[in-house]
C-alpha cells in the first residue's frame, strides 16, 4: 500500500464538502408542508405539542436528520473510494451492495461502507451478507490466485473488529480508515478539512431553514388550526390517516 498524501485528501475534501452542503440546501428547497405532515401525528400529540412552530420545527428536524445522514454517508463513501484509489489503485465497485474494492498484501477486499453503526434492520443486514457473498464468488472466479475478504466498513464508532457469522469482517471507526490507508491517524486527520467553511455553509443553511419554518408555520396555522389558533388535531389526523373504504371490502 502506497503512503497517503494528506494534502491530496485535504484538497479532495475541501473541493467536495461544498457539494454536501449544497445538497442540504436543495433538500430544504424541495420540501413541502404536506410531505412533512406524513409523519406520525400521534407521536407529536403524545409529546403535547401545542404550538404550531414547535410542531413544524420537530417535523422538519425529523426529516432532515434521516436525510442528512444519507447525504453525508454518500460523501464518506466517496472519500473512502478516493483514498483507496490513491493507496492501492482501488476503485468503486459495480457489484450490488458493495461500495469499493481494493487489493492489499495479496488480499482482494470487497467492502460495503456504512456511515454509522446503527444501520439497517435484520432483513437489510441479511441482504448485505448475501451481496457480499455474491461479490466474493464473482471475484474468486476472475482472481483465483488471491484471497478474497468481504468487509462491512463503518465510518465512525468504537465497536471492536469482529468476524460476522456470515463470513464478513466488521471494521469500525479508526480501524476502517486504517484498513484503506494503513494510517492510524487518518480518522483524525480528515476531521479538519471536513469542517472547511462549515460556519459559512451552516449560516446559509440556517437562514433558509428559518425561512421555511416561518412559511410552513403560517401555512399550517391557516390549514390546521381553529379560529382560536389552536392545533386542530382531528383535522390533522384526518389529513394524515383518513382513508375509510374498508366497508366496501367487508360487505
Amino acid at each position: 500500500m502506497k503512503p497517503l498524501n494528506l494534502d491530496e485528501v485535504q484538497k479532495y475534501v475541501n473541493d467536495r464538502i461544498g457539494d454536501f452542503h449544497e445538497s442540504r440546501l436543495r433538500l430544504l428547497a424541495g420540501l413541502k408542508l404536506h410531505t412533512l405532515l406524513k409523519k406520525n401525528p400521534y407521536l407529536f400529540r403524545a409529546k403535547n405539542m401545542v404550538k404550531s412552530h414547535e410542531l413544524i420545527e420537530s417535523l422538519l428536524e425529523a426529516r432532515l436528520s434521516s436525510s442528512e445522514e444519507k447525504l453525508f454517508g454518500d460523501f464518506l463513501e466517496d472519500l473512502a473510494v478516493f483514498i483507496v484509489s490513491k493507496t492501492c489503485n482501488g476503485h468503486k465497485s459495480t457489484a450490488q451492495g458493495v461500495d469499493l474494492e481494493f487489493i492489499n498484501h495479496d488480499v482482494h477486499y470487497v467492502v460495503s461502507v456504512k456511515s454509522g453503526p446503527n444501520w439497517g434492520n435484520s432483513s437489510q443486514q441479511r441482504k448485505l451478507a448475501q451481496d457480499l457473498n455474491l461479490a466474493v464468488r464473482r471475484v474468486r472466479q476472475s482472481r483465483v490466485a488471491k484471497r478474497v475478504q468481504p468487509v462491512l466498513g463503518i465510518c465512525y464508532g468504537k465497536t471492536r473488529t469482529t468476524f460476522h457469522q456470515a463470513g464478513y469482517l466488521k471494521v469500525v471507526g479508526q480501524n476502517f480508515w486504517y484498513l484503506i490507508s494503513e494510517n492510524p491517524r487518518l480518522y483524525i486527520d480528515i476531521i479538519e478539512p471536513i469542517g472547511h467553511r462549515a460556519r459559512e455553509h451552516n449560516e446559509a443553511f440556517l437562514r433558509q431553514k428559518t425561512a421555511i419554518i416561518n412559511r410552513f408555520t403560517h401555512q399550517f396555522t391557516s390549514e390546521f388550526c381553529n379560529e382560536l389558533g389552536e392545533i386542530d388535531w382531528e383535522k390533522l389526523v384526518t389529513f394524515n390517516s383518513g382513508n375509510f373504504d374498508l366497508d366496501k371490502f367487508l360487505s
